[in-house]
C-alpha cells in the first residue's frame, strides 16, 4: 500500500507540473492535456506511473456534477427539440463503427503484409464502436477476442481525438462562443455541500445498479434533474473542476505503457488512420446538422466526434462550446452503443457461425 501511495503522489506531482507548463504555453485544456501527455510519455518510457481509481472516480463525479448545472429548463427544452439530431447521431455512430470494424478486419485478418496472426472477427468488431471503451473490452473478452488489441484501439482513438480537436479549435480561434453560459455563477458553501451530497447519492445509485460510468453519469443525472427543476444551489469552484480534469488526464495517460508502443504497430497505425478519417466524416455530418439547426458548427463537431464522453464534455466546458448539446449527444450515443453493439454482434456473426 505505501508503494502505491508513493507512485500515486509522484504521478500527481508530475501531472501538476505538466499542467502548469501547459498553462504557460497557453495550450488548450491545460489541466487535462498536460497531465495526459506528461503521464503518457513517462508511462511509455517505462516509469511506474499510477492512476488511483478513487481519484479518477472523484474526478468523474465532479465533472458530471458541473455539467449538469448547465441544464436549465430553457436549455432542456432546446435539447428536446433536437431529438431528431440526437437520433441521427446515434445511427451515424453505429454505422461508422461497423464500417471501421469491417475495414480493420479486411486489412489485418486477410492475407498480405498487414496480416496479424490469430486476429478474430470479434477483435476487429469490438475495437471499432465509438464510445464505451472499457465496456467494449470486457464484452470482447467474453467472445474470445484479443482484448489487448481492443483496449489499445479505444485508448488510441480517445487520445487522438482529445488532442487533435482542442488544438485544432484553438488554432482556428473556435472558443468562447457561448457568451451567456447557463447555470449558477456563485459558489455557496452550504449549497455546494448539498449538491455534493445529492450527486454522491446519484453515483451510489448508479454503482448499485451496475451502470456504465456510474460516477460520471450518476452525478450528471442528479445535477441535471436539480437544475432542470429550476433550482441552483451553487456553482462548483474552478479549482475543483481543474483538479478533476487533472486526475482524468492521468487516467488516460497511464494506459500508454511501454508494451503499448510495441503492440502490433500496424494495428495501431490502422487505428490512427481510421480515427482521423472518422473525425473528418463526423465533421462533415456536423456541418450538415449545423446548417439545418443553425447551431454553431464547432459545438456540433464536439457532439458528433468519435471521442470519449467525459473528454469531449470537458472540452466543451473549457472552450465554452455548447456544453448541454455536446453532453446530450454523447450520453445518448453511449447508451445506444451499450444496448445495441453486443446484440448486433450476435445477430451478424454468431448466426453465420
Amino acid at each position: 500500500m505505501p508503494l502505491i501511495l508513493m507512485r500515486t503522489a509522484a504521478t500527481l506531482l508530475i501531472a501538476l507540473l505538466a499542467a502548469l507548463a501547459c498553462l504557460q504555453l497557453r495550450t488548450p485544456l491545460p489541466w487535462m492535456i498536460g497531465p495526459l501527455m506528461g503521464t503518457a510519455a513517462l508511462s511509455m518510457s517505462g516509469l511506474p506511473t499510477y492512476s488511483h481509481t478513487a481519484l479518477r472516480n472523484m474526478g468523474q463525479w465532479v465533472i458530471g456534477a458541473a455539467l449538469g448545472l448547465y441544464f436549465t429548463p430553457q436549455v432542456v427544452a432546446l435539447v428536446l427539440n433536437l431529438w431528431w439530431a440526437i437520433a441521427l447521431n446515434i445511427v451515424w455512430a453505429l454505422a461508422l463503427g461497423l464500417a471501421f470494424g469491417a475495414w480493420l478486419d479486411r486489412v489485418h485478418r486477410g492475407p498480405g503484409r498487414f496480416h496479424i496472426a490469430h486476429l478474430t472477427r470479434a477483435t476487429s468488431y469490438f475495437a471499432s464502436p465509438i464510445g464505451a471503451a472499457s465496456e467494449m473490452t470486457l464484452i470482447a473478452e467474453k467472445y474470445g477476442a484479443q482484448t489487448e488489441l481492443v483496449a489499445s484501439a479505444h485508448s488510441l482513438r480517445v487520445l487522438l481525438v482529445t488532442l487533435i480537436i482542442p488544438f485544432g479549435f484553438q488554432f482556428a480561434g473556435l472558443q468562447g462562443l457561448d457568451t451567456t453560459l447557463p447555470g449558477p455563477r456563485i459558489v455557496n458553501a452550504p449549497g455546494l455541500a448539498a449538491l455534493g451530497l445529492l450527486t454522491a447519492t446519484g453515483c451510489w445509485v448508479m454503482v448499485v445498479l451496475k451502470r456504465t460510468n456510474p460516477w460520471f453519469l450518476g452525478a450528471l443525472a442528479a445535477s441535471l434533474l436539480l437544475t432542470a427543476s429550476g433550482h441552483t444551489w451553487s456553482a462548483i469552484p474552478t479549482w475543483l473542476t481543474n483538479a478533476a480534469q487533472l486526475v482524468i488526464g492521468i487516467s488516460l495517460g497511464v494506459r500508454f505503457t511501454r508494451s503499448f508502443v510495441h503492440l502490433a504497430p500496424r494495428w495501431l497505425a490502422s487505428v490512427a488512420l481510421g480515427t482521423v478519417v472518422m473525425m473528418a466524416l463526423c465533421a462533415a455530418l456536423a456541418w450538415l446538422l449545423a446548417r439545418v439547426t443553425h447551431l454553431h458548427w464547432a459545438a456540433v463537431v464536439l457532439g458528433t466526434s468519435p471521442g470519449g464522453i467525459a473528454e469531449m464534455a470537458i472540452t466543451a466546458k473549457v472552450l465554452q462550446l455548447g456544453v448541454p448539446l455536446v453532453t446530450a449527444l454523447h450520453v445518448m450515443r453511449l447508451a445506444a452503443v451499450l444496448m445495441v453493439v453486443e446484440p448486433m454482434y450476435r445477430w451478424l456473426f454468431k448466426q453465420k457461425a
